[in-house]
């Protein structure tokens, strides 16, 4: 029984492949319907028999509860973006400085949504998203429903795979069709609808919709050479990868590839916004690693942004959690880069004076970076008998006058009591780099506000479940989950915290620098300026800030409170000693490490004191070399710094 079932899973797997992915079916519906109700039966009748690659786990039926936590053994990297010829020729050169031989793999950047699919001995064991690169959501049960993702590889072997799945445009409009039948609100771009698909809770919803995926990159280690290899590996083993691409080492080949794609970019059946370039070679991959936010082994280019016309129908005035207050057209609805944009902004005063941007005005909108929708110019030969635009003179939200600084492009309201500062703050202390308290959204936050239940960051320490009940729309199951999330966060390491009071220059980043150099928020407020200037990369304005923060009876009040309530202000992460063996030691990892992983190294030289960093330079102290030290190795030498192998790093 076992054969017949694994015959008949086969047999309708190709099927499928046929018709959703190569779009080439060679069976009818009722042959392929009639084979598939044997198997149906078969496995109702041997259920312990059901094969995991069965086409039956790709139908719909369950109903999900929620989505659990992923936590990503491989962190997903964002890319550095480019925009021009320059910087891509400005990206070879960073590349053939170390590595003349270079080649590079272009591919097309999917306009979807980031996925990562874990194998164990060849069976889809877990599907997540990207999440913050970090954590995603564990959605298994749906990327089951989406039909070009290999239930089982053709080799039992172990492999985490990365990838985007998006919405065809076939699709895309079939299903808005169907919404704007039945009365739906459409979906704005096939993005979006794939986004939304995925986090579904009802699986039918997502069989239905037609999903597809291109994967792209093994994460961890790989026996691969080359991208290029590792992609003909993805093929081998099932998966869809995208056919247009091109290696060259190249940058005019390259360049050309661009141009020819983005004149075909309509043509495609699916949406991409730009050209992912990668060194080929792994091993050099490896070798150049990765800056704080990328890799410095790929670049992003993106597309020219899509630029269209409209009128400006009115400006709205809001105000920032610094007092920052933003123009904000309201436009004639525009359809720019697959979505309905009637909305853009005006940066601040001194762009409007610049531009000459009136009320009535034609202008040119498009998108900065392919997010944020921007007026770029005014089109003079349109314009009527329009006015001056009148720039406010006191705040929208408190009517406190406002001040436009010798020194600052923008408006400031400097009311510390005004309502729309206080709910930004609010916002932003709650919010996912910071405190991280799920739930408590802008909404949620506002309606706090109005009720009178708080009114700074302390406040939120002090509310019950029973508050949460007065709100408009909340109920006894919502209550408790904002009130659990608020208590969560007060277990959050210190540099979540300190990030969370929107000290002026004191972003994420460091924040952590901060808290991993003074381990308590209680130790850096009697920190000397001068010892936090001294800080890798952070200097006097980030010292000033915190100086001038910590010296007002408010904050002083603030992380009391706070402290009283339970909030940790301590650092929770591992905190580097300062009279370690390789303190302030400026080291470079180069070639392969046979004992331990690049990760590992880097970790150990980090915990030992010193700072790894990814050239060669005259602020190099120290070079730990491998199996196959290339060009960094013969820099160093060149540059008399001292040298070490693998086996010291592991005595240490």
């Amino acid at each position: 029984m076992k054969n017949q079932m694994k015959k008949l899973v086969d047999r309708l797997n190709q099927y499928a492949k046929e018709y959703y992915t190569l779009d080439k079916p060679t069976v009818s519906d009722a042959q392929y319907d009639q084979l598939y109700r044997e198997l149906v039966a078969l496995e109702e009748a041997y259920p312990d028999e059901i094969l995991p690659d069965s086409p039956t786990h790709r139908v719909g039926g369950l109903v999900l509860e929620g989505f659990r936590k992923h936590e990503h053994l491989y962190p997903l990297f964002s890319l550095q973006d480019a925009f021009s010829r320059d910087e891509l020729e400005a990206f070879d050169q960073r590349v053939k400085k170390e590595f003349p031989k270079a080649s590079y793999l272009a591919e097309l950047k999917i306009d979807g949504l980031s996925i990562s699919l874990t194998y164990t001995s060849g069976v889809l064991s877990v599907g997540a998203t990207r999440g913050d690169g970090r954590v995603g959501e564990d959605i298994t049960e749906n990327l089951k429903r989406v039909r070009d993702i290999p239930l089982t590889l053709t080799e039992p072997i172990d492999i985490t795979v990365r990838g985007e799945c998006y919405l065809p445009k076939a699709s895309f409009d079939k299903i808005n069709l169907e919404r704007q039948a039945n009365g739906e609100a459409e979906f704005a771009n096939p993005r979006n609808a794939a986004a939304g698909t995925l986090r579904q809770l009802d699986t039918g919803v997502v069989a239905k919709r037609n999903l597809a995926t291109f994967l792209y990159q093994e994460a961890g280690p790989t026996d691969q050479v080359s991208q290029e290899a590792v992609l003909q590996q993805f093929e081998h083993l099932g998966f869809e990868v995208n056919p247009i691409r091109l290696v060259s080492s190249n940058m005019a080949d390259i360049w050309a590839f661009i141009q020819d794609i983005q004149n075909k970019r309509d043509q495609l059946p699916y949406d991409i916004d730009g050209i992912v370039i990668k060194v080929n070679d792994l091993a050099m991959q490896e070798e150049l690693g990765f800056t704080v936010k990328a890799p410095r082994w790929a670049v992003a280019y993106k597309f020219p942004a899509e630029e269209k016309e409209t009128e400006i129908l009115s400006v709205d005035w809001t105000v920032g959690r610094t007092g920052v207050v933003t123009p904000t057209a309201n436009l004639t609805p525009v359809q720019l880069a697959g979505t309905t944009v009637s909305r853009a902004t005006l940066h601040n005063v001194d762009y409007i004076a610049e531009k000459d941007i009136r009320i009535g005005d034609t202008v040119v909108v498009y998108k900065a970076g392919d997010i944020i929708p921007a007026v770029l110019n005014v089109v003079m030969s349109k314009r009527a008998q329009q006015e001056p635009m009148l720039i406010p003179q006191q705040c929208p939200s408190c009517q406190s006058q406002l001040q436009h600084y010798d020194d600052e492009v923008a408006l400031r309201c400097i009311n510390p009591l005004c309502p729309s500062q206080i709910l930004a703050r609010l916002e932003h202390f709650a919010s996912r780099d910071a405190m991280n308290i799920v739930g408590l959204g802008p909404s949620v936050m506002e309606k706090l506000y109005q009720a009178g239940l708080i009114h700074d960051v302390a406040d939120l320490y002090q509310l019950k479940v029973e508050d949460f009940l007065q709100l408009d729309g909340v109920k006894e199951k919502s209550a408790q989950k904002f009130y659990d999330a608020i208590q969560s966060s007060k277990a959050n390491s210190a540099e979540k915290l300190l990030f969370g009071l929107g000290i002026r220059h004191v972003g994420a980043k460091v924040s952590k620098q901060l808290l991993e150099e003074f381990g308590s928020i209680s130790v850096l407020v009697q920190a000397e300026k001068e010892k936090i200037a001294e800080i890798d990369g952070l200097g006097m304005a980030v010292a000033e800030s915190l100086a001038t923060y910590f010296a007002t009876q408010g904050s002083q009040t603030l992380l009391e409170e706070l402290e009283e309530v339970g909030v940790n202000l301590t650092y929770l992460g591992q905190k580097v000693a300062s009279d370690t063996m390789l303190s302030g030691l400026t080291v470079v990892l180069t070639g392969k490490l046979t004992t331990l992983k690049r990760s590992e190294a880097k970790d150990k030289l980090e915990r030992l004191g010193a700072k790894v960093t990814s050239s060669v330079s005259k602020k190099t102290d120290l070079l730990v070399a491998g199996i196959d030290a290339g060009s960094k190795l013969e820099k160093a030498q060149g540059l008399g710094i001292e040298i070490r192998d693998e086996s010291w790093l592991a005595s240490l």
